[in-house]
């Protein structure tokens, strides 16, 4: 179901990979958005281009472009060499478009699927990241970028108003524009038995222009993994919360796989700040199968209202949800499967199916 394949052009390296299964399953879960006569739109894969030795003092050029059926993302990378010591510089160029099924889709099948709720979103950013030298169990990056966000509808056509007539944007036009210091630090320390990994996120929205947004962002992921005899233990606590300024695509969404499983993208509910936590435990059947029991909670902690246009009570979200269920991993030397089956507060059932780490 997929295929990789490397050109070498005097320094520069190609890689060309295409991916049919991990994509096609994932739009298994998502109920179509758009019909298109166009053959391209059924395309889906991954393109990437390097170059070692750009100028010939060891600069790196990255260039990748994936695309899905209805999301696409282009990525170009220049990164130059500097001392060990000091922060290593990205210049990064990115755009990318996708559906916003988190905050505006609509619920459906007792929360089980997001539809869609004509809304995508077009990014494009411009900016630099620097990479603090890596301390055994520290790291940090820190970036500054120009954004610029575009709502469109489905057929590609600009938008500044939902179905309902309510504001996309936090300026109230076609875009929004703004300049976003990030910093994000992450920790990990692991043994034999156990391991933990924790994850911090700030964004600050810098006023250049009196009309560009100011906010303050922050987001945490704490994980952790622990062997209990055969069987292993994985638990994991999100959060976040936004201050300041806000437009309705930046609010937490709540719901789906990597989430609340059980119920769609979204469809717990849409926030200013928001609490999740996914525990799991899985036991070997045998050298290649494992079976796992899982259970994911998560609340948007009644900040649903305070979101702009107020999306998730205009669509009915509870605003909080659990998901419960049991699942199969199967590891081989071409790839790994898994199945997940999940049932929601509503007694509606799920079934998730992935592909993962697929032999070329």
């Amino acid at each position: 179901m997929g295929a990789q394949k490397s050109i070498h052009a005097g320094k520069a390296k190609i890689d060309v990979n295409v991916d049919f299964t991990h994509k096609l399953c994932a739009s298994l879960m998502l109920p179509t958005l758009r019909s298109s006569g166009n053959p391209l739109s059924l395309v889906i894969g991954s393109l990437c281009i390097k170059h070692p030795n750009l100028f010939g003092g060891s600069e790196k050029l990255d260039v990748s472009w994936d695309k899905g059926l209805y999301d696409s993302n282009i990525l170009v990378a220049y990164r130059r060499p500097r001392p060990e010591w000091l922060a290593q510089q990205s210049f990064v160029l990115q755009h990318s478009l996708s559906p916003e099924i988190g905050v505006h889709g609509i619920p459906i099948n007792n929360f089980s699927r997001s539809g869609s709720g004509g809304v995508n979103l077009s990014r494009l950013s411009l900016g630099l990241d620097l990479k603090e030298p890596v301390s055994p169990k520290w790291s940090s990056t820190t970036s500054i970028k120009f954004e610029h966000v575009r709502p469109l509808n489905d057929e590609g056509r600009s938008i500044s108003r939902d179905y309902d007539g309510f504001p996309l944007t936090c300026s109230g036009n076609a875009h929004d524009s703004m300049v976003v210091l990030k910093q994000e630090s992450r920790f990990a320390k692991a043994n034999d038995r156990s391991f933990f990994h924790f994850n911090l996120q700030i964004e600050q929205g810098i006023p250049v222009l009196s009309k560009w947004i100011i906010f303050n962002r922050f987001k945490f992921v704490a994980s952790k993994g622990i062997k209990l005899g055969p069987a292993f233990l994985l638990t994991r606590l999100t959060g976040g919360s936004i201050v300041g300024d806000m437009a309705p695509y930046q609010a937490f969404s709540i719901g789906g796989l990597g989430s609340v499983r059980g119920y769609g993208e979204g469809a717990v509910g849409s926030g200013r700040s928001c609490l999740v936590a996914n525990s799991e435990l899985t036991l070997p059947l045998n050298k290649m199968l494992e079976g796992a029991i899982f259970l994911d909670c998560g609340t948007d902690l009644r900040t649903g209202h305070l979101v702009p246009g107020n999306p998730a009570l205009r669509q009915g979200k509870p605003g909080s949800g659990v998901g419960l269920g049991c699942g199969l991993r199967f590891k081989s030397q071409f790839g790994h499967f898994q199945v997940d089956y999940a049932v929601n507060a509503f007694q509606q059932r799920t079934l998730y199916f992935g592909l993962s780490n697929l032999a070329s």
